[in-house]
């Protein structure tokens, strides 16, 4: 009966859930820099009454609501933070900010959130257990938010974590899960070669930092196609080559910037030396220089089991999922992953596929949402949370 009330009022407060969005739409932050964002989180909590910690590792916001009758500690979580992007949309929200506009989602996991939080806080007096609510902020640019927050506290007292994105590229009406990691491990490389410079017209005099950094580009390929494994999943993107100078002169430094993509810890710790190994023995070999820096971002996302399970079952209680699949792993980030190296809990897509000819991909300029994946992302992770008490 509680689930159904709960739909219910979720369906009521639709409209709410929508004005959220779009105001965060028209009003984005960039990650780190979300101090309006959180304010108006934390606002919304203290307008109902709801005890609330603002500044929680940065900018987070945490919300807490205590059910009448004792029960697990369920935490939800949903990032705020936007992306350095100029909004293209011609709609009616769009960004009103220069260069910033919310092209992932995160402004509809916010407005899932908020309104979920307000009706299980009109239905506290029925609830087993306590709802954690975290509101995260720089989920965009590592090293994130959510190891701060931890670090913070957010997740004292927590049993199990849900977390869903908004999903753009899968249908509305869809759940969309993995049985083992869902998401990459996101690392970044900066390689700079120091060569020497010269004429353009005698090569012969220089140690061309371009040949060298070219035979580097070609080189690291083969750590994916000839060093790893086939049956492991990596990515090794090159992804800016800046060797600036006049048409006529041999550059004397050029630098190589890129990400690598792993599930594994092996495969990543094989990789970060293999680079090193290859570096090394390319400028060994052309008698130059060489930097090399590899940051290690955020770790795969890999959700429990056993959470994973449950969740699944609570979607057959939400008539707007029409359809749950197993997917193959997504090699973008999320640093999502820390909370579930802390607690038991999982993380899935909910489809949010607009209804148009063309949809576009998280992080494009004209990137948008099917705003009805709100109700099934707030439905489905309210229903996981008011239900996991009965696994007790």
């Amino acid at each position: 009966m509680t689930i159904n009330i709960l739909h219910k009022r979720l369906e009521q407060s639709f409209q709410e859930m929508v004005e959220i969005r779009r105001y965060l739409h028209q009003h984005p932050e960039l990650s780190f820099k979300e101090t309006k964002t959180a304010a108006f989180i934390a606002e919304y909590y203290h307008k109902l009454g709801v005890d609330v910690r603002t500044n929680v590792g940065g900018n987070g916001v945490v919300a807490k609501i205590q059910g009448a009758k004792p029960g697990k500690t369920v935490a939800l979580r949903a990032d705020f933070d936007a992306l350095p992007i100029q909004d293209e949309k011609e709609v009616a929200y769009k960004s009103t900010v220069p260069g910033v506009m919310h092209a992932c989602g995160h402004d509809g996991h916010t407005a899932s959130l908020l309104v979920l939080a307000k009706i299980i806080h009109e239905l506290k007096d029925d609830l087993e257990g306590n709802y954690v609510f975290i509101h995260q902020h720089a989920e965009e640019y590592s090293p994130g938010g959510a190891k701060p927050m931890i670090e913070d506290g957010c997740l004292d007292g927590v049993d199990v974590i849900f977390g869903t994105h908004l999903w753009a590229t899968a249908p509305t009406g869809t759940i969309q899960y993995c049985n083992g990691p869902i998401m990459a491990a996101a690392d970044r490389f900066e390689i700079v070669i120091q060569g020497e410079g010269g004429h353009g017209a005698q090569p012969h005099k220089t140690k061309d930092s371009i040949i060298i950094a070219s035979q580097l580009v070609i080189a690291l390929q083969q750590i994916v196609s000839r060093r790893v494994s086939p049956i492991d999943s990596a990515v090794l993107t090159v992804g800016s080559f800046v060797a600036e100078n006049a048409f006529n002169v041999i550059a004397d430094k050029a630098k190589l910037i890129g990400t690598v993509r792993t599930f594994k810890e092996d495969v990543r710790s094989f990789i970060e030396t293999e680079m090193e190994r290859i570096i090394k023995g390319t400028c060994m070999a052309a008698d130059a220089q060489y930097e090399y820096k590899y940051e290690r971002g955020y770790p795969a996302v890999v959700p429990h089991d056993e959470e994973t399970r449950f969740l699944l079952q609570c979607t057959k209680q939400v008539s707007e999922v029409e359809h749950t699949e197993e997917i193959d792993p997504d090699m973008g980030g999320e640093d999502f992953a820390y909370y579930l190296q802390k607690v038991k809990g999982t993380f899935f897509f909910t489809g949010a596929k607009p209804d148009a000819d063309i949809t576009y991909g998280h992080h494009h300029p004209k990137f948008d949402i099917d705003e009805k994946a709100m109700l099934i992302a707030a439905k489905t992770l309210g229903t996981a949370a008011v239900s996991i008490h009965a696994e007790e």
